[in-house]
């Protein structure tokens, strides 16, 4: 051996050393963050369960109010026809002519293209 040899020694154990304290800063580092992202995710999880049932509610609310007013509509069409037959047939008749011209304007339209 070279007299050098011995003097890379203490040389050596330094740079274990500090590859040990970067190994027990990096150990401490990913700790400290596992202990913040873990609930933070679980936070955000169960935020966003409320949101889903929130949004379920809602869609669950306003599609009965609408059955409810289709309803309450339907009653107020027939309570209309029995009380004035003579109207509604005539407003039905009228109804019927101006959607039968709108079909006929629109196919003539479309017949019109080249």
């Amino acid at each position: 051996m070279t007299p050098s040899t011995p003097s890379i020694q203490p040389q050596i154990q330094q740079a274990a050393n500090a590859a040990e304290r970067l190994t027990d800063s990096a150990e401490q580092a990913v700790s400290g963050l596992r202990e913040r992202v873990i609930p933070a995710a679980v936070r955000l999880a169960s935020q966003a369960e409320d949101l889903a049932h929130r949004g379920y509610d809602a869609v669950r609310d306003g599609s009965q109010q609408l059955r409810e007013r289709a309803v309450d509509a339907r009653e107020r069409g027939v309570r209309y026809v029995r009380e004035e037959p003579v109207k509604a047939v005539l407003i039905a008749a009228a109804a019927g002519a101006a959607l039968m011209a709108l079909a006929q304007l629109v196919s003539h339209r479309r017949s019109d293209r080249p």
